[in-house]
């Protein structure tokens, strides 16, 4: 699929069937982004309890922390780490989404969990600041934190650091990307075997092709969208930065990066944004191809215990880290 695809709003029927079990649960809900940050994000986590249940057994389940860091600013870091029964050596640090604003490393527990089962690795999420209160680059240097202490991290629970690979969906996919080439730019570049971007929301350009398609939804919405950018990102020349926006990479750091795994799902306005990185992966010098799950929305990877097509992805993605470990 190319930049000027054409979009279709048509959902598979597990996915249209799951999103009015949502409506009939829930009944009519504010947008959260509409409501104080802490109000907010309480109605967010209460929604994704739904898909945090029957969660894989790990062989390690707990909270870990990483340091403050003086030379980045950075508080100390709350993370959460799974490890999977028989694990293989390596870690993913996964990058939890909420546009920057929500959500945690609780909201995606189940998501994490399925993929260190699908990888056989262990999974860290980090509980990095959150916007308003904590615009950018707050999250993106607790990002870069965790990555410089994780091999502290990794030997304190007795755990292999190598390979790593970076993980994150939506806002968590852009500072996944961006960690990478921030660390680049500080003359550390990270020794990554891989990254899993999952449908990620790499510009802030809310009239590309599937943000005019797809304004209202069904799912995300351009309005709920162009908020999440106001409380990471208020300042719009800014988001013209890599580390904001990591479509705008410059070429020799997007052919340094490690192979990169892009999914992206097909009635979502953040589509463009997915196909607009390949564009520039390619012109780079790159041959990365995005994987386009049809029918379902912004989100689905949360929905694993319910969602056919979000346990595919999983399993896709574990695949191409057992491909590349």
């Amino acid at each position: 699929m190319s930049e000027n695809a054409t979009f279709s709003a048509e959902l598979a029927p597990e996915m249209a069937a799951l999103m009015q079990r949502v409506v009939r649960e829930d009944g009519p809900q504010p947008d959260p982004t509409t409501l104080p940050p802490a109000e907010g994000r309480r109605l967010a986590a209460a929604g994704n309890h739904r898909w945090n249940v029957a969660l894989p057994e790990m062989a390690i389940s707990r909270e870990i922390v990483v340091p403050a860091n003086e030379d980045l600013g950075t508080p100390a870091i709350r993370c959460r780490l799974h490890v999977p029964p028989e694990a293989r050596p390596g870690v993913i640090v996964f990058v939890h989404g909420g546009g920057f604003s929500f959500c945690s490393p609780e909201t995606h527990e189940r998501c994490a969990r399925m993929l260190a089962v699908e990888a056989g690795l262990a999974v860290l999420l980090p509980d990095y600041r959150l916007a308003p209160e904590h615009a950018f680059p707050s999250g993106l240097t607790d990002v870069a934190a965790t990555l410089r202490a994780l091999p502290m991290l990794a030997k304190a629970a007795g755990l292999a650091a190598d390979p790593l690979f970076l993980a994150g969906d939506s806002a968590g996919a852009n500072l996944a990307l961006a960690g990478l080439i921030h660390e680049m730019r500080a003359g550390r570049p990270v020794a990554a075997s891989g990254a899993l971007l999952f449908y990620g929301n790499y510009d802030a350009d809310f009239d590309s092709p599937s943000f005019r398609f797809f304004a209202e939804g069904p799912g995300l919405t351009r309005a709920k969208m162009q908020r999440y950018w106001r409380f990471y990102v208020a300042d719009r020349d800014m988001r013209g930065d890599a580390l904001a926006c990591p479509v705008f990479a410059e070429p020799a750091e997007l052919a340094a990066l490690p192979p990169l795994h892009l999914m992206a799902a097909a009635v979502d306005p953040l589509l463009s944004d997915t196909l607009a990185l390949q564009s520039r992966l390619a012109a780079a010098g790159r041959n990365e191809r995005a994987a386009i799950v049809p029918g379902v929305v912004h989100g689905f990877l949360q929905m694993t215990n319910d969602l056919p097509q979000a346990l595919e992805a999983i399993a896709a993605a574990g695949r191409f880290v057992r491909h590349h470990s």
